[in-house]
Parts: structure tokens; sequence; C-alpha cells
């Protein structure tokens, strides 16, 4: 095929070479004719015998005049006695000829659509087959991955490189190639044209072609530098973006914001200095080639015919074969270059995809190698195993881990999120591979177990199962192929899931939706636990099984899981003790090891690491079911009940690790870099990963979803750019007229080569020659106009557009920056990428337009006047032309997006797998996707070769247009120039102008892509600007008042974060500070301290509950005013990329600092003697985050910030958990000083921080279960006596 593909196109390469060869014939023809015309209008002249020679009465008259008139006779009638070249006449019938030449042109019209058709629908036939086997290679090869492959390659990622990176290998092995053999054929049979036909001609225009040559390479070059400038300018304020989006909340806090987006806008200017420069020179460039043309022309013309008149080298078509086979060989070199863009965009992501392809797993699910043992017991031994992440090599997730689970024993695994014990189930699965020491299964090590055997043996229940889009029976099936009905009624009735399957209208068949999403909870773990139990595994696993669900369905799912755990080897991860007190031993894991090991009374004597969970927990329990009591009692509404049942340990440990590390002040890290706190367990890192590629599916979805902004409203934020638009476009519409222009210079050169008369025909040649030269000069200039116009108009716009968009995010409550679409990365991108876009459909798109329309009009005018019959003809044929020239730009960009469509489903299926992939493993079920996935494949490569030949058709089509409308106009305008006495050059000047105008035409409607996409992304700025922040920081709105005191009180606050509304954070809480008290809350993870925190700072408002300050509602408070009475310092302190002075001045951005007051707060702060000794002192740099100076040294700088603001209310967010001891006192003391008159509020783990505070508030679960002095505490013998005395970590 391909080779049959590339004959046809080589082949259809040669045909306008070809068609040349008949123009040039053409031409001569209509010029012998002129000349024969121009002859015999001399009435002295007459045609005899087919030749011309002077009438029979002249010459006689002459002979009668005798000798003294002689002197009277003037030169022309001189002439009449030399003797005529013998020029034929009467032979040439016009219309023949062009009748023939049209048939000619019919012709290579013909076989131009066929070969056409060939050459497209053979190439794009073979690349379908190859990506077909491409995509299916791939695919398969990556379900065979090892897990850890996964963790360190996206999801997403890999989505993409199966849709578009192999789109692009298709684009560079389709319809490019031939197109490029096809360009490249035309070269070079153009040139050999060239020099065939008159070599002298040709090497005179290619002397000068260098020139065109240097100028588009240094244009490359320039424009490439330029806009790396311009990048490099714009990362400069990107990175400010980054800063500031990044550590949002310190800015908010501080008030920072509006001081943020002059320090962005000052650093946009450069940016839009480069950008502007570049336009100037794209412009220049552009000029330049236009001008170097025109003066080719002129040249070329001016020696051509000096060939053709003085030495008579050439005939006049001659002259235009060779000027236009060059001409047309140059013009397709230049085509030829972006399909060597695409080969190069083809081999990059080839090579990505290949290296997938070539890469051995380092555990091979779907190898058959490995043995499989007769007979299972079923003891699991865990020997000194260490492990680290693939994807995080530096956080030792198992130390040296030894456990052995004993063969029909229920084993139960506890402690804090992140110990290990996830990971320790997941080497079981042999999901990885243990770095050292080794896991064993009935004494054999299971790395030479064979791998879906030992799969089989188990079943595992997650605590988020994944169900997959199908059937409730086909989800059970997943377990065990081929299993019967009846085991599945079995399995559903020993996991509690055969009645509620029955209630279901569809019972066994019905859909549970993407991702399961159709089910609760509930009936989503038992489907999950009939799908574990159908296997009738030896070994079941229990991650968590319960914990995501409320009281009733635990109830439910537990009496399920104890059934089938008789009998079974089970390991059960929990963190509520309801479901592991009964287990037969119980693991205690802290820092990757297991430091505890017993049932459950024994454990407790101990006052370990499981003492430590269940007292914590059983007072939370307590507490919170003594409130559901109080509530149910004063009003029984169906909503307080379910309070009751929130009850259960829902903010079981691993959830509200996350929640703390995501939503805490400080962490204001940006997102990647959470994990490094080891504080997420992996499987909380894989969940994230799910749900962010999942995320990231409905993120595009929405983003397509955005109305195209109205094209008025983008240009009302470019007015104050007028003049230079206008200016602008003054320019680009006389580069439109170029066009037409030089078809007519070209028509009147052949109209000279009919003049007879020498010396009026050197004349004229010389000036249309000049007229060429100063055509050229002018649109050197008029190019650099439009360039220079429109890059400064639209690169203001851009600025504007930028600074306008930044102010708007900075202007947003915090609850939207949680969002994952908002994260700092997608922000600062956003202000990248759209607002440059925005340009194209400002600046340079309307040049575009006025230059095509130009063009076009003043092409018909032109014609019109001219003949408006012919032009009329060729009107008939021009949105055929055009449809083709928009055509042909399409074809460039290719068809991808009905590729798109027709990969969907497939693409759903991989992004199932891909996302589910642990799961799949974990079931064995790599094959069964993989056959799936290659079964879709058919679709698209069905429609692919479909398209092939659509497309095929319509690329010869568009070929042959030109051809067709040549031979029609030709075969008419030989028939006006016989019967109306048209003259020739004008058939000429009518067919090129329009025919030009067409393919400008075609251009024009090339160029709307970018302007969709503009028009998208000023869809998407505008929604920005748009939206109305819930909590605002710009308005003067609100309350403020003279004598702030400090009162605060928290009135029965409820509050869930916006982006996890199912984890109840504060459930009521309700606490009060008199000014100048402290208030010192402790607790464990994720009850709600910092929450509270935020509240004050009205970062986010209660959904229940009133927050007062002073009396007055939070909410009624003006935004700014309050959070400039309030100073934090948190854990993590933000600092700026700036100096230390600058840093501090930070605490107050509403007035000028001075020195001194910097320096006594830096004194207050324990800090000033610390700078003093820093070489450049107070203007040292503390890098970017602060990463120059040592935590105590930066907590010392945060305290410094806090203090110069003179706050009423410091809040001191575990300010000193993270230092040393000795840091730790330092740290301390300058505390105590900057707390002295203020109300503080002190959040802390460590008891030494807290006990002299006024207030002291244990919570749990979102809600204080006791508070009082420290020795009140003490005296009650509660939650807080346990935590001191027992001196068990109160975390």
């Amino acid at each position: 095929m391909m080779v049959v593909g590339s004959i046809c196109a080589v082949l259809h390469g040669s045909a306008q070479p070809l068609m040349l060869l008949v123009f040039g014939l053409l031409t001569d023809t209509f010029i012998e004719y002129d000349i024969e015309l121009n002859e015999l209008s001399d009435e002295r002249k007459e045609c005899v015998n087919n030749t011309i020679q002077w009438t029979k009465n002249y010459t006689d008259t002459f002979a009668g005049l005798n000798q003294s008139h002689w002197s009277s006779i003037n030169y022309s009638e001189w002439e009449t006695f030399a003797p005529l070249r013998s020029r034929p006449c009467g032979i040439l019938d016009i219309e023949y000829e062009m009748t023939k030449f049209a048939f000619y042109y019919v012709g290579i019209g013909a076989a131009v659509f066929i070969l056409g058709y060939f050459q497209i629908s053979l190439w794009v036939n073979a690349a379908a087959k190859q990506i077909q086997l491409i995509r299916k290679i791939y695919f398969s090869k990556v379900m065979r991955m090892e897990i850890g492959w996964f963790d360190c390659t996206s999801v997403g990622e890999l989505n993409t490189r199966m849709s578009d990176d192999i789109n692009k290998i298709n684009d560079a092995i389709a319809d490019q190639v031939a197109i490029f053999m096809q360009r490249f054929t035309t070269f070079v049979c153009g040139f050999c044209i060239g020099f065939v036909k008159g070599w002298k001609l040709t090497l005179v225009i290619v002397a000068a072609s260098p020139l065109i040559g240097i100028g588009a390479g240094l244009m490359a070059l320039f424009v490439a530098k330029l806009t790396g400038m311009e990048l490099q300018a714009y990362a400069k304020a990107g990175a400010i973006a980054d800063e500031v989006l990044s550590s949002i909340r310190t800015v908010a806090a501080f008030g920072g914001e509006k001081k943020e987006v002059q320090r962005y806008d000052k650093n946009l200017v450069s940016a839009q200095r480069w950008g502007i420069r570049k336009g100037l020179i794209m412009g220049f460039f552009t000029g330049y080639m236009w001008l170097i043309i025109f003066l080719c022309y002129g040249l070329a013309f001016w020696y051509g015919s000096s060939l053709v008149v003085d030495t008579e080298e050439y005939s006049p078509g001659t002259l235009l074969q060779v000027f236009f086979g060059v001409l047309i060989a140059a013009m397709n070199l230049g085509q030829a270059s972006p399909c060597l863009e695409a080969f190069a965009a083809g081999r990059g992501a080839a090579t990505i995809i290949f290296e997938t392809i070539e890469r051995e797993p380092e555990i091979d699910c779907l190898s058959e190698a490995g043995y499989k043992l007769d007979k299972v017991k079923g003891d699991i031994e865990f020997h000194n195993v260490t492990f680290h992440y693939p994807s995080r090599p530096e956080v030792k997730i198992l130390d040296r881990l030894s456990v052995i689970v004993k063969s029909g024993e229920t084993t139960a695994f506890v402690g804090a999120s992140g110990a290990g014990k996830s990971t320790a189930v997941q080497l079981i699965q042999r999901f990885y591979d243990p770095k050292e020491g080794m896991v064993t299964l009935d004494g054999h090590d299971i790395r030479g177990l064979n791998i879906q055997w030992l799969r089989s043996l188990m079943g595992i229940v997650e605590q988020e199962p994944v169900l997959f889009a199908t059937t409730i029976a086909e989800n059970i099936r997943y377990g065990r192929p081929g299993v019967s009905m009846d085991d599945i009624i079995t399995a559903t009735k020993e996991a509690n899931a055969y009645n509620f399957i029955m209630d279901l209208p569809q019972k066994f068949d019905t859909l549970v939706g993407e991702g399961g999403g159709q089910m609760s909870g509930g009936q989503k773990q038992r489907i999950a636990i009939a799908r574990a139990l159908v296997r009738n595994p030896r070994i079941l696993l229990l991650d968590m099984a319960t914990s995501a669900l409320d009281n009733e369905s635990e109830a439910v799912v537990q009496e399920a899981l104890d059934k089938v755990r008789m009998g079974r080897t089970t390991i059960s991860i929990a963190h509520r003790l309801s479901t592991i007190k009964n287990a037969d031993v119980i693991v205690g894991f802290e820092h990757g090891q297991a430091i505890e090991r017993g049932k459950h009374s024994e454990l407790l004597d101990r006052k370990g690491v499981y003492f430590t969970l269940v007292t914590l927990q059983s007072q939370g329990d307590k507490a919170l079911n003594e409130k559901a009591r109080q509530m149910a009692e004063n009003e029984d509404t169906p909503e307080k009940l379910s309070l009751s049942r929130a009850g259960s340990y829902r903010a079981s440990m691993r959830a509200s690790i996350r929640q703390r590390s995501r939503s805490q002040l400080s962490n204001l890290i940006p997102e990647s870099s959470v994990s490094i706190a080891g504080e997420l367990g992996p499987r909380a890192y894989a969940v994230s990963q799910v749900d962010k590629s999942k995320n990231a599916i409905q993120e595009e979805e929405e983003g397509d979803l955005v109305e195209p902004a109205p094209v008025a409203r983008i240009l009302k934020y470019n007015v104050p750019e007028w003049p230079y638009m206008l200016f602008g476009s003054l320019g680009a519409a006389v580069n439109g007229g170029v066009n037409p222009v030089y078809s007519l210079l070209f028509s009147q050169i052949l109209a000279t080569f009919s003049v007879t008369d020498p010396v009026a025909q050197r004349k004229e040649i010389d000036s249309i020659c000049l007229f060429f030269v100063m055509v050229g000069v002018v649109s050197f200039f008029t190019q650099m106009l439009q360039g220079y116009a429109f890059s400064k108009s639209g690169e203001l716009l851009t600025r504007r557009l930028r600074r306008l968009g930044f102010h708007a995010m900075l202007g947003q409550e915090i609850g939207w920056f949680d969002d994952h679409k908002n994260s700092p990365g997608a922000l600062t991108t956003r202000l990248a990428t759209d607002a440059s876009q925005v340009q194209g459909a400002t600046g340079s798109q309307i040049g575009m337009i006025v230059n095509s329309l130009t063009n076009i009009g003043v092409a018909i005018l032109m014609s019109f006047y001219f003949s408006w019959k012919l032009t009329l003809l060729i009107l008939c044929f021009l949105p055929f032309i055009a449809l083709s020239g928009g055509f042909q730009a399409k074809m460039l960009t290719g068809f991808a997006k009905q590729d798109k469509q027709a990969m969907e489903a497939a693409g759903q299926i991989s992004g199932e797998a891909l996302n589910n992939i642990r799961t799949i493993a974990g079931l064995g079920k790599e094959r069964n996707f993989v056959d799936r996935y290659i079964a879709q494949l058919d679709a698209p490569y069905q429609a692919a070769l479909k398209k092939a030949n659509v497309y095929g058709a319509c690329y010869g089509f568009a070929q042959c247009v030109v051809f067709l409308t040549n031979s029609a106009s030709y075969r008419f305008g030989g028939y006006l120039v016989r019967q109306e006495g048209l003259h020739f050059s004008l058939v000429f000047r009518v067919i090129s102008a329009i025919v030009t105008s067409g393919t400008a035409l075609g251009r024009a409607s090339s160029y709307t892509p970018d302007y969709a996409k503009a028009k998208i992304s000023a869809a998407r700025f505008f929604q920005l600007l748009d939206r109305v922040p819930k909590i605002s920081v710009y308005s003067d709105k609100g309350q403020k008042w003279d004598n702030f005191q400090g009162n605060i009180e928290f009135i029965d606050c409820k509050f869930t974060y916006p982006t996890r509304p199912d984890i109840q954070v504060l459930n009521g809480l309700n606490v009060a500070v008199r000014p100048g008290q402290t208030l010192a809350f402790v607790g464990s993870s994720g009850c709600g301290k910092s929450t509270s925190v935020q509240l004050l700072e009205r970062f986010y408002d209660p959904d229940k509950g009133r927050v007062l300050i002073d009396g007055r509602e939070s909410t009624l408070v003006n935004v700014p005013f309050l959070r400039s009475k309030i100073g934090i310092v948190s854990q993590e302190p933000i600092l700026f990329d700036c100096s230390i002075l600058e840093n501090i001045k930070y605490g107050d951005n509403s007035r000028n600092i001075s020195m001194d007051e910097v320096i006594s707060a830096a004194k207050k702060s324990q800090l000033h003697d610390f700078v003093m000794s820093l070489p450049e002192k107070y203007d040292t740099n503390v890098g970017a985050q602060g990463s120059q100076l040592s935590r105590g040294q930066k907590q010392r700088i945060a305290i410094a910030r806090a203090i110069i603001r003179d706050p009423k209310i410091l809040l001191l967010d575990e300010a000193t958990s993270a230092l040393d001891t000795e840091s730790e006192k330092t740290v301390q003391e300058a505390l105590d000083k900057a707390r002295e008159g203020r109300t503080c509020i002190v959040i802390a783990h460590r008891l030494s921080t807290i006990q002299n505070s006024d207030i002291i508030a244990v919570m749990s679960r979102g809600y204080v279960i006791e508070k009082g002095t420290h020795d009140h505490l003490m005296a009650l013998k509660g939650a807080y006596y346990k935590l001191v005395t027992t001196g068990a970590p109160i975390s």
C-alpha cells in the first residue's frame, strides 16, 4: 500500500510542472495571435497566402512617384520598402487551440484527482493498521507493569499518551508522508523544467533566492530567541504569581493582596516589551521577504524579457515556464516543511511509547513462571522487611518489619496513619517487592510463586472498594471467572447483600454506574465482600473495610465479615476499636515496625500505641453520644439523629490526617509536598491520585462547556489601543491589495511581448520592472506597520488581562483555592496561556481578516472592470477554490477531532482500567481488560478506513479544482479574444487575480481555529473576572470600630470544608475567650483545632452557628479590617523570596514601616542579634520559601512579622512543634513576650507549652469535650488527665 501510495504521490507531484509546459505553449499561442492582430491593424498590410504582406496598391503608388518626391516620403513610408519578416497569418484558429489546451487541462486535472485520491487513502489506510497495532501492544504492555510503575507514572499522563501521543505518530505516518513526497517531487520537477528550458534565467533567479532563505532563517531564529526572552521575562512574573498563590493564606492573613498585584504587574512590563519587539521583528522580516520577492520578480522579468526581445533565445512562453517553474519549486519546498515538523513530533512521541513497549516489568503479572503449591495452609510471615515506595524513595515506610500471621486466625493491624499497615497488605499481594527481607507463605518466599495463582488465593476488601461500570452480577463475577449464578447468590447471602439486591427492580442486572456511583457506601462494600468471597479465598485481607460506613451499615457489614472470617487466615486493618476487639491477635504498628502484639486486654495494660488510640477514641465517642442524646431530647428532628450516626468514629485517623495535612494553615506547601510529611499513608496517596485523574477528566469536560466569549467584550478591553489598531488595519489593507496588483503587472508584461515596436516595448518593460520595485518597497513598510501596531495592541491587552485576572484570583475566598481546579499550578498556567491566547481574537486576527477582505475586494473589482463576462465565469468556480484552499489548511492541521470521538469507548475502558489498576491486579483481571480494549479498537479502525476514502477524495478534488477552473476560463477567454476583441493580457489578468484571491480566501478561513481558541480562553477569563467571591477582600462593606477589644466567642459552630462536604470538621463548637486571655486547644489531629482558627480569620464562614468578635457577628465585619487585627504564627511559616526586612514589613501592608519599628519587633522576637550576625544584616535574602534559614529562624521572623502588626488577637498554630528543644526555648520566650496584653489562641501538641494558659479546651471530632484551667482539668481525671499522666503523645 505504501509503495503504491508513494508512486501516486510522486506522479501527482509532477503534475504542476507539467501544467507549466501547457501554460507556456498557451501563452505563446495567445501572443502570436495578438501580434498577428497588431500587424493587421495597420491598414497598409494584408494577409495573402497565409503570410502578411504590404497591400498591393500601396507599393504601386510608390513605384509611380518620380525622384523629386523621394525627399518628401516620411519614415513610415520608407519602412514599406523593407521586405516584411514572414509572419504567418490566418492559420491560427485561437478557439480551436484553446479547446485543445482546455482538454489538456482537464486531462491533467482528472489524473490529479485520481492520483490524489490514491496517494492519500492508501497511506492513511496503512497508517490506521499500524496505529491499531501500536495501541494494542502498548495497552497490553501497560497492563502488565508492576504497581510501582503506576505510582511513578500518573494515570492522566498515560491517558494522554494513549490518545495524543499515538495520534501524533498517526499524523507522522499517514497523509503527511504522501504530501511531503508530492511536494518534494514538485520541487525537483520545477527546477528541472527551469534548467532544461532556460538555464540562464533559472540561474539568475536562483542567485537571488538565498536572500529569501536567509530572511526566513533569521526570522525563525529571532522569533525563537525573542519568544524565549519573552517567556523568561514572563517566568519572573509567573514565579511571583506561583509564590503568591501557593501561599495565599499568608497573603490573605496579612492583607497583602493589592501589594502583590502591583509586584506582579511590575514584572509584566518586560514581558510586554519583548512581545512588542517580537511583533516588530516579525513585521520587519515579513516585509523584507515581500520586498525581496518583488525585486526578484522585477529582475527576472527584466532579464527574461531582454532574452526574449533582444537575443530571442526564449519565447515568451518559455520565460513564463522557467519563472513559474522555479517559483513553484521554491513554494513547494516551503510547504513541505510543516510535514517535517509532523515527522519530528511523531518521532518524539514514538520514543516514549516504544520505551514503554520495550520496558520489562519488574513484577510481571501475566507471566506463567513460578510454581503453585498443592496445599495451602495460609501462614504468612514477614522477615525483617524494609520497604519504601518507588515514587518516594526518601521515605522509609517499613523498617525491618517482622510479623507472623497464623493460618485460620484473625490478625488485626492497628496504628497511626502512615505506620505501614496498608503497605504490609500490599506486599502480601505482591504489588511490590520488599527492598530487604522477604515475605513468605507457608515458608515459601512469595517471589518464587506464580503471581496469578498467588493473587487468586486472596480476597481483598478495601476502604473504598472499586466497582466496575457494569451490572452487580458481572462485578461479582470479576472475583472468579466462570462462576455459576448459585455461587454468586451464596456469596451475596454471606455478605448480607442478597436482600438489598433482590429489592432492586433489576435485581442482579442492576448497573452500578461509573465507579459504583449508583450505590451507597454500605452497598458497595457488601458487593465488594461478595466479590472477595466468590473467590473462596484462603486469605482474606480487610483494609479498613468498614471505616467509610455509618453505624447501621457498619453493623451489617461487620456481621458479614465476622461470618466469613471463620476458618480463613484473615488480616484486618481498622481504626475503629469495635471492629478489632474480637480479633485473635492485635499487632500495633508504629513507624514501619510492629512494636506490640497481643490480645485487646493485654495491650491495654501495656499503655502503648494501642492504649493511646483507645483512650482518645472512647472519650470522643462518649462525648458525642452524650451530645446526641441531649439533642434527641431537645428536638426529635431526623436531621439531628443523623448526628449520632456521624458519632461512629468517622474521622477515621487516616481521613483526619489527610485532612489536617491539607487544611492546615501551615501546610501551604503545594500539594505535592504533603506526602513528604510522610503523613499520608500510601493508600491515601493512591486514592487521591485516582480522584485526581477522575477529576482531571471531568475538568476537561467542564472546561469545554464554556460559552465562547463575545468578541465585542474582548475588544472592549482593547479599547485604549484603538490608534494602533487603526494603523495596523491600514497596513493590512495595503498588504491585501498587493496580490491583485501583482497579477496586473504580470499580465501587463505579457502584453508588452506583443508590442511590435521595439523601442516602445523596451520602455514599457523597464517601467513595469520599476513598478515591481516600488510595490516591494511599499509592502515592506506596510508589513512592518501591521506587525508592530498589532503586536503592541495585543501585548498591552495581554498584560491588562493578566493583571485583572491576578487581581480577581487574589480576591477569591480561600475555599475557592481548595478546589483542585484552582491549584496554584493551574491558576498560573491560566494566567500565562489564556491571557496570551486572547490576543488571537483581536490584533493579528483583525489584520488577517482585513488583509483577506481587501485582497478579494480589489481582485474582484479589478476583474469586473476589465472583463465582466470572464469574471462571472470564474466566480462560479471561486467557492470551490476557496473551499479547496480552506481544505488544504485543514489538511495541515489533520483530522484529529473525529478520531477522538471514535476512540472514546476504548478510552473509557483504558481509563477505568488504569484508574483501578490495584483492584484489577488484586483480582487478576488484567487480561480481561486487554481483550475488551482490543475489541473496542475495531470501531476507530473502521472509521479510519472510511475516513481514508473521504479524505482522499476531498484531497484529490481540492487539487484538481484549479486545473478545471483554468481549462474553462482559458477556453472562454479564447472565445472572447476572438469574438469580442478582448485583449489577451486581460484574460490573464482576470484569471490570475481571482485565482490568487481565492487561495487567499482559503488562507483566511484557516486562521479560524486560533480565533475559536481565543474566544474560549477569553470566556474562561471572564468567568474568573465575573465570579463574585463569597468573602470579599476588596469591598469596603462591613463594620469597622475603633476600640477593638479582641473578645472572641464561638457559638455552636458547624463546618465542613467545601471540597469535602462529607466530613464534618466542626460539630457544634462552643468556646469563648475574654480580651487578654490565652486559650489553648488540644486534641488529636483532625479534631478541628486549626479549622476554628481559620473561621476566626474568616478564611471560611461557618455553615451553622456564629463566630462573635467583640459581640459582632464575624460575617458582618469588614474583612480587611478584621484581618488587620489578627496576627498569626503557624507551624510552617511561609516566607516570601525577598529580604528579611521585607518579610518582616509584610506584617503590615497598610502603611510604611520605619526601620526602628522593624528592629524593635525583631528584638521582641529574639531575632535581632541573629540578624546582626549575618553579613548583609536585614537585607539578607531568605531564599524561596525561606529555604536559606533554619526552622527556628524562620519561626522568629514569622513572629516578628506578626508583632509588627500590633495585633489585638494572636493566633499560634503549633508555633513551636517543629523545633528542637533549644530553638523551642528561644521561640517560646519570644512568644510569651508577644502574648502580653493580647487575646491569644494557642494550638499545641506539647503539654509544656499549654500548662499556663487561662483556658484549655480538649477537642475531639469537632467538639469540645472538656475545658478549664490545667489544675481544674487534672482534678476532673478525664481525657486531659489521662494524656498528661500517661505521657502519651496527644496527637
